[in-house]
């Protein structure tokens, strides 16, 4: 596997710009493909010009190769805590953070992190670092980026539990695609390299099949290729005239598709690189004292599911939910409305067509497009 110097050059200089850390991560289709053994290459390469790059966590699987290219670089010992009668560890982020080196290796990005940590995933340990000014070189798969959940498990059918945030990848000032052919990565599972041999089998029948492989790597290189087109748009200016794009999604309390229209959402306002905001618009039969359990933790939820992948949660009191989203619209100059399509019976339909007739008119007269998202 070819290694491009340049590229940790480049990252050497990116590293001496500013003060908070820079992060850079390592991007892949699935595991084996290299990922963590190109992070240890690059802390290879930079100590060799002589940054002070650290270990602050990395798995490496019992492969050999990557065993090997650990070998003089200093690691910072993981934190011993006991959970449930076992003795386990963790990256210890205190440490990290006392003995700020300019560079720490932190792998796994999407990791959950054992229950009674300060934060409950890795990747809030990522980004405490590089408040701390520290840099950070980490890596996921495609697989665990929040907005790409459900399209993941209709490839693979399998829910992947441990997410990122789309918002995380966006604050990285690089990410690099590690890509192999779906050929080179099934002959790295059948020699061993990827899982034990007893579990190559059961692999190759599941996850690892040529057509689900090729469409992970599609989307691997898609999400690349949209965060280097966004870099290029925030790195060059744009003509002072040309429109940004600021987009809104709206909610209901009890709106079925609200996880897969908040999802899709935050993936137009990513290939866009735009602001964009989630509004509920409460009306006086939701008001805090009519509003049941259920929906409020609904609220909750989705309001949290937002506010990581990006947005900025909106809510409003208003009994006309027609006039609030409009409201809002001019005040946050939205450029794009989304909304779920709806799932309402024919008496529904009759009933709030008149609010979305108004909804249509108001938008109509205003420079506002609508996406309808199923």
């Amino acid at each position: 596997m070819a290694y491009d110097k340049q590229n940790t050059d480049n990252f050497l200089d990116l590293i001496r710009q500013s003060k908070r850390g820079k992060f850079k991560i390592y991007i892949g289709m699935s595991a084996g493909v290299g990922k963590t053994f190109r992070m240890l290459q690059e802390a290879q390469t930079l100590l060799r010009n002589d940054a002070d790059v650290k270990i602050g966590y990395v798995e490496t699987h019992g492969r050999k190769e990557t065993e090997e290219l650990m070998e003089g670089i200093p690691i910072i010992p993981r934190r011993k805590l006991f959970y449930k009668g076992k003795e386990l560890e963790e990256m210890d982020v205190q440490a990290i953070i006392n003995l700020h080196p300019e560079i720490v290796v932190v792998d796994e990005l999407a990791h959950t992190n054992i229950e009674g940590s300060k934060n409950e995933k890795r990747w809030q340990d990522v980004m405490e670092i590089l408040d701390e000014g520290i840099n950070v070189i980490s890596a996921l798969n495609i697989q665990h980026i929040e907005s790409l959940n459900k399209e993941v498990k209709e490839i693979t059918g399998i829910e992947v539990a441990e997410r990122v945030p789309d918002n995380v990848l966006r604050q990285a000032d690089e990410v690099v695609n590690i890509d192999l052919t779906s050929d080179e990565l099934i002959t790295r599972l059948k020699e061993g390299k990827i899982y034990a041999k007893e579990k190559i089998q059961t692999a190759l029948q599941n996850f690892f099949q040529p057509e689900k492989i090729l469409q992970l790597r599609e989307m691997a290189l898609r999400e690349v290729a949209s965060q280097v087109e966004r870099k290029i748009e925030f790195e060059i200016p744009r003509n002072i005239q040309s429109k940004q794009e600021r987009l809104m999604v709206c909610i209901s309390s009890n709106d079925e598709i609200a996880k897969k229209i908040i999802r899709k959402t935050a993936r137009l306002a990513s290939y866009y690189n735009a602001k964009w905001f989630l509004l509920y618009v409460q009306t006086p039969k939701e008001s805090v004292d009519k509003i049941g359990l259920a929906a409020q933790r609904f609220l909750i939820n989705n309001f949290k599911l937002a506010t990581e992948m990006g947005a900025e949660v909106v809510r409003v009191q208003n009994s006309n939910v027609a006039h609030g989203i409009l409201e809002i619209a001019e005040e946050k100059k939205i450029t794009t409305l989304c909304i779920g399509k709806p799932h309402l019976s024919l008496s529904n339909i009759i009933l709030r067509t008149a609010i979305f007739n108004e909804l249509l008119k108001k938008l109509s007269a205003s420079d506002i497009d609508l996406i309808i998202l199923s």
